[in-house]
């Protein structure tokens, strides 16, 4: 169990102050994180499968999908509870400042914003090389995403299938945006100087590997994040950093899905 915060309500975002974790801290946030994740894809996933209609590996591709946008949405309620814990509100000003919801700000320059959101560039390409020209290895059959949209019982399961279209959608917001990246760069990052200093950024990305408990074969393409999503957020003191890039990906897993729906 995570401690309980004395909530001090802050008057203004420029009054917002992000407490320093402890290690023990840090870990009982990623395993309040993580243990859910795995537990959903390696338990219930697959009782839950026994219980859904379709051949081959498409009742486990329904088990997954659902067990997992459940555990992406458990993450970001978990975040509006520590926020709220911590801060004593959940106003957008005070929660963009707790959450390092801000434009990215140059540390040489000082500029905030316009031309700094560049950066975004490089890095999107560098995520698609880490995550795109290197498959994930060791990946069950019935688990490999790409091997099954790309097999003849996926594209007939998502061929006009809205309803699960959708519910992917809602499961890739959660995962790029509103979940994985909220939680760690948004939440843990700016929360482990503390315990970490320098290295905090590489402490983050380790733990965000070591999350992969539930694709445990994503975790090596999880360790290069360390330098694509960790190092500019903090580098830059923004999670919208994190959030667009790892988006990219989300947006390539949205387009292919649109396509066999059409």
């Amino acid at each position: 169990m995570v401690p309980r915060e004395t909530p001090s309500r802050p008057e203004t975002a420029a009054s917002v102050e992000i407490p320093q974790y402890t290690v023990p801290r840090i870990l009982a946030v990623w395993a309040a994180a993580a243990l859910p994740m795995g537990a959903l894809a390696w338990l219930v996933a697959p009782a839950l499968a026994d219980e859904l209609g379709g051949e081959g590996n498409v009742p486990m591709a329904k088990a997954l999908v659902i067990c997992l946008t459940a555990g992406l949405i458990w993450q970001f309620v978990l975040v509006l509870i520590l926020v709220r814990r911590e801060q004593g509100t959940l106003r957008w000003p005070i929660v963009r400042e707790a959450l390092w919801l801000r434009s990215p700000r140059d540390p040489n320059s000082g500029r905030r914003g316009g031309r700094v959101w560049l950066i975004l560039i490089p890095l999107i390409v560098a995520f698609y090389l880490a995550h795109v020209l290197i498959p994930p290895l060791g990946a069950p059959e019935n688990r490999d995403l790409g091997e099954f949209l790309s097999s003849d019982a996926g594209k007939s399961f998502f061929k006009g299938a809205w309803g699960w279209f959708a519910l992917t959608v809602v499961s890739q917001i959660f995962n790029s945006v509103l979940g994985e990246e909220l939680l760690f760069r948004g939440f843990l990052l700016p929360r482990m100087n503390g315990a970490f200093g320098r290295s905090d950024w590489i402490a983050n990305g380790v733990l965000f590997a070591a999350y992969h408990l539930h694709v445990p074969w994503a975790m090596l393409g999880a360790v290069l994040d360390t330098f694509i999503l960790c190092y500019p957020t903090k580098r830059y003191r923004s999670a919208w950093i994190g959030i667009a890039v790892h988006s990219a990906q989300s947006v390539f897993i949205v387009i292919l899905l649109l396509t066999l729906v059409l």
